[in-house]
């Protein structure tokens, strides 16, 4: 007799088989948020709501240095002061889903949005910010460059170039943020500055500060300043030297006062975005809509409390 030929029961037999899904939804790789956070100056006694707010700064009087005359009057001064206004802007963004996804999506759909939305107006005004501060007009360029469009690979930045930021805000009386001015930099620069200065000269944050008062994302001081990485530092795609094509990154240093924010506060506005639930105004309350609304702005506060620094970078982009 010839042995039975058994028949197997396959994948390609019955359709039991089937992919299965993680229902958790993974964020993509975000970005810590900073720039928001130096702006220290806002509106204390603002005395209306109002399209804009104007900030007041007194001059100081001239040093009297000079003796006075025993039998004459001094003659009188007259003060002075100059303004900063600040004109606030709308924000926002939305998204709306339609009920059949609701119903028919293997991952829970309204927490997935308010994750989405949150971050995005996180993200959003920090970059308003940021976008703002990049436009400060004190700028110096490394290895004593005089212009963003003659940088050149080998214009990394330099320990130097750290000094004479500092000296230039501590020539300008700007104060410092806890005895220290903080700095923005680009984890490209960061390299370059980290590995230039070496372990001798670079101090790593617990070296120098208890551990309650490090900042987020800070990776150490040199030379008078706090360093914050982050790859939100401002960059200049192909800015350099036309014969290079190389990246420009600009280093932010700022003591107090440099930054200015100010919001409305009627409405249910303030000092962030708010989360908003829109109207659902379709007949069959399918496509409910969720997003973020900010009424405010920023400012550059004082132009002396603010410099930067251009380079390149040794691993940036160079043509």
């Amino acid at each position: 007799m010839s042995p039975t030929a058994d028949s197997y029961t396959t994948t390609a037999s019955v359709d039991y088989d089937q992919a299965a899904y993680d229902r958790m939804a993974y964020m993509s790789l975000r970005p810590e948020l900073y720039f928001d956070g130096v702006a220290d100056v806002q509106p204390t006694a603002q005395a209306m709501p109002g399209s804009s707010v104007v900030f007041t700064i007194q001059a100081d009087l001239a040093a009297a240095s000079t003796t006075l005359n025993e039998s004459v009057d001094v003659d009188a001064v007259a003060l002075s002061d100059s303004q900063v206004t600040l004109t606030l802007a709308e924000y926002g963004n939305a998204v709306i889903t339609t009920g059949k996804l609701r119903g028919t999506s293997f991952i829970d759909i309204n927490p997935l949005v308010a994750n989405v939305v949150g971050f995005n107006a996180g993200i959003s005004i920090d970059t308003v910010a940021r976008d703002v501060l990049k436009g400060g007009s004190n700028v110096r360029y490394a290895n004593n460059g005089t212009a963003r469009n003659r940088v050149i690979p080998t214009d990394t930045l330099a320990a130097d170039d750290v000094r004479r930021a500092y000296a230039d805000l501590i020539g300008n009386n700007v104060p410092t943020i806890g005895g220290l001015y903080a700095c923005f930099i680009h984890p490209d620069v960061s390299y370059d500055l980290r590995r230039q200065t070496g372990a001798a000269s670079w101090r790593d944050p617990h070296t120098y500060s208890q551990p309650g008062e490090i900042w987020t994302g800070e990776i150490g001081e040199f030379e008078g300043s706090r360093f914050i990485v982050t790859p939100r530092a401002p960059v200049f795609a192909d800015a350099g030297s036309s014969t290079t094509l190389t990246d420009v990154y600009r280093t932010i240093f700022l003591g107090r006062q440099a930054f200015a924010k100010a919001y409305s506060t009627t409405d249910g506005n303030g000092p962030y975005p708010k989360v908003v639930m829109g109207a659902v105004v379709d007949k069959l309350r399918r496509f409910p809509p969720v997003g973020w609304y900010w009424l405010g702005t920023y400012g550059i506060f004082r132009q002396a409390a603010l410099r930067a620094v251009e380079s390149a970078s040794s691993i940036g982009t160079n043509a």
